[in-house]
């Protein structure tokens, strides 16, 4: 069963799924042995480590499937990957959607915002028409074949056209054949409930951690009737706030002797990033 399939199988089970975001192969790594039902690339994440450069459609579709193929490589759980607006036109969907599948993405989300695109959390986010989206998922469904990768359709219109519009454009990408509908920042608990309301189609749930949306418990979201929650700031929030505190502490000390930071066990690092491999080759090619 390739991951997609997984990926479906597990939509049909009762609960919800949490997806981490990864940004990086050591997110990965990590993320990866903590038994998730699926991982979340984020695209602000991957452009932020892998760029150091906002989310802003700076990142080409070369730089992120390169990053899909690497986490694939590495991690067998499932992988929603952010693909943008699917990299330009029509033909650059159809693309993109065979690209991710190559690399080994189980799920590819595409978004209506105009190119440029911008995270979904920050200002200044235009739309493309609806038609134009909804011929960009009959496209991405048309690309996929029978290889069964999940089409996630998301949506910014709440925040620059309101909700309304936002629920239109829903229903319509759910008609051209999305398997999954993702209602990007609505503002409250109720606007949440009513887009649950509003759609038999599994939802997806972007928790972003100071961001427009409330972060609910598990329970609140299963309750709502949301499929999917995706944490993708939460890795790389933790991560910039540990980094900052012990840099601070090398800075004012010279020295980390006093970092009151936690650190993960080197020798515990270095099996996480295999090196029991390696030391097993050198023993077998030991003259």
């Amino acid at each position: 069963m390739n991951a997609a399939n997984t990926l479906r199988a597990r939509l049909k089970q009762p609960g919800l799924i949490t997806a981490p975001g990864i940004y990086d192969m050591i997110s990965a790594r990590i993320a990866e042995r903590m038994g998730f039902p699926a991982l979340y690339m984020t695209g602000f994440g991957v452009v932020a480590s892998y760029l150091g450069l906002p989310d802003a459609g700076l990142a080409t579709y070369t730089d992120m499937v390169g990053r899909v193929g690497q986490i694939c490589g590495i991690a067998k759980t499932p992988l929603i990957a952010d693909a943008d607006t699917g990299y330009g036109g029509l033909l650059n969907v159809a693309r993109t959607v065979q690209g991710y599948i190559a690399a080994g993405a189980a799920a590819i989300q595409i978004e209506d915002q105009e190119f440029p695109k911008k995270c979904g959390h920050t200002p200044g986010r235009r739309v493309v028409p609806p038609e134009d989206m909804v011929k960009k998922i009959r496209v991405a469904v048309e690309a996929r074949g029978d290889h069964g990768i999940l089409i996630i359709a998301r949506t910014d219109a709440r925040t620059g056209y309101g909700l309304d519009e936002a629920l239109r454009r829903g229903e319509a990408y759910a008609k051209a054949g999305a398997d999954i509908l993702f209602i990007e920042s609505p503002e409250s608990e109720q606007e949440m409930e009513r887009i649950c309301a509003s759609f038999d189609l599994p939802l997806l749930a972007n928790m972003v951690e100071g961001g427009k949306t409330p972060v609910l418990s598990a329970q609140r979201l299963g309750e709502l009737g949301y499929r999917i929650a995706i944490f993708p700031a939460t890795g790389f929030l933790a991560a910039g706030a540990a980094l900052e505190s012990v840099y601070q502490t090398l800075r004012h000390d010279g020295s980390s002797v006093n970092a009151v930071t936690p650190l993960y066990p080197f020798a515990d690092f270095a099996k996480l990033m295999d090196f029991e491999q390696v030391w097993e080759f050198e023993r077998r090619h030991a003259d």
